[in-house]
């Protein structure tokens, strides 16, 4: 049952991956994207194999190029999720003709509630489309991290009925005018660097282990009026490679600041896996002598951000540990039995008042089969 929440793609390959094997017209990756040609009278479409389940996931992307209307008067660009029966769809329609962007919940190719919206390349950027068991939402957003719901309806039955048999179809299309193409990047990933599956070795303890490594560095200059300029920078390493940059000022007055207090979150997602133990290890390398003593973690998991109102899926804090240079989240069996759908999560580390998130994702889970 491979939920749509785990589908993964930037396209940086220039490869059209097996994930998308029903892909038809010319649908193929270049620059980075997924480029899907907008052909006078004719679809295009970059498609998955109708393999897919969307009950209780979610899946976003960055709509990075729209087609023109130039003389048509039917120009058109999806992201849909289909089924087995012809015409029943969720998903985003932009008409470039009319410069909208469309929200749908078809049947027979048609949704008479669907909600329109000007459309603005800034704020609908990114498209997300997820599912609880209870409703489907329709977000946007100018960044992949910032969503804005912009429409909510119920589930259509369709969506827990077709286990393993929906798709993913971005397509195109145009009745006239110049042809060009639409474009669509950055599958459930705001990585723009190649994507890459890592291995990890499970023990004869039956606990799966993996390290993140994160590396710190900070050079600073005292300048003759007293004051601190730091710039630190995190390099973090897990299932993939992670970057981010802050500086940090302090006045020669105040107390100290340790260096990781302007450090900007990486992205690193939780996979886990309904009724079984996980166990991952966060170690700081490179920095000799280096340790987490004086500080505490937080972190949970919530099906959006606090700032929605997002549902407390589980709280984490208390299945991390530090150890030294370490930070290890340990979460029992007895634990994930309760997880049934996907969220989202953080890590902070807290010393006195200054609050550090290291690390942010989604939490992804793989539904039990054996009981």
């Amino acid at each position: 049952m491979p939920s749509l929440s785990l589908l993964q793609d930037n396209f940086n390959d220039d490869e059209l991956g097996p994930e998308w094997g029903n892909s038809y017209e010319g649908a193929h990756e270049a620059g980075g994207e997924a480029r899907v040609p907008c052909k006078v009278g004719l679809y295009a479409g970059y498609q998955t194999g109708r393999s897919w389940t969307f009950a209780g996931a979610s899946i976003y992307l960055k709509l990075a190029k729209v087609p023109a209307a130039s003389t048509g008067t039917n120009v058109t660009c999806d992201f849909l999720i289909i089924c087995a029966v012809e015409g029943t769809s969720v998903g985003f329609e932009y008409n470039a003709v009319t410069n909208t962007l469309r929200l749908m919940a078809n049947t027979d190719y048609w949704d008479p509630a669907a909600v329109t919206l000007p459309y603005d390349p800034v704020a609908h950027l990114w498209l997300r489309l997820r599912e609880d068991g209870t409703n489907v939402y329709w977000d946007t957003a100018p960044d992949g991290v910032t969503w804005t719901n912009r429409r909510t309806a119920a589930s259509p039955a369709w969506i827990a009925a077709s286990i393993d048999d929906t798709a993913v179809d971005l397509w195109s299309y145009r009745d006239a005018g110049v042809e060009d193409y639409a474009a669509y990047d950055n599958v459930n990933t705001l990585a723009d660097g190649a994507v890459h599956e890592a291995a990890a070795t499970l023990s004869a303890g039956t606990s799966l282990t993996a390290a993140g490594v994160v590396a710190a560095h900070a050079a600073a200059v005292l300048a003759a009026d007293s004051s601190l300029a730091a710039a630190p920078v995190l390099a973090a390493h897990a299932a993939a490679d992670l970057s981010a940059q802050a500086t940090l000022t302090a006045d020669a007055d105040s107390a100290e600041i340790p260096e990781v207090a302007g450090l900007a979150a990486g992205i690193f997602d939780l996979h886990l896996e309904q009724g079984a133990t996980y166990v991952q290890n966060f170690t700081v390398k490179d920095v000799p002598g280096f340790t987490w003593a004086g500080w505490s973690a937080r972190s949970q998991i919530r099906s959006a951000p606090a700032s929605e109102n997002g549902e407390l899926l589980l709280d984490l804090g208390d299945y991390l540990t530090i150890i030294g240079d370490t930070i290890r989240l340990a979460i029992p069996a007895s634990v994930t039995e309760s997880l049934t759908r996907n969220g989202l999560w953080d890590l902070e580390m807290v010393s006195g008042g200054t609050v550090v998130r290291l690390l942010q994702g989604r939490a992804v889970v793989s539904l039990e089969v054996t009981r």
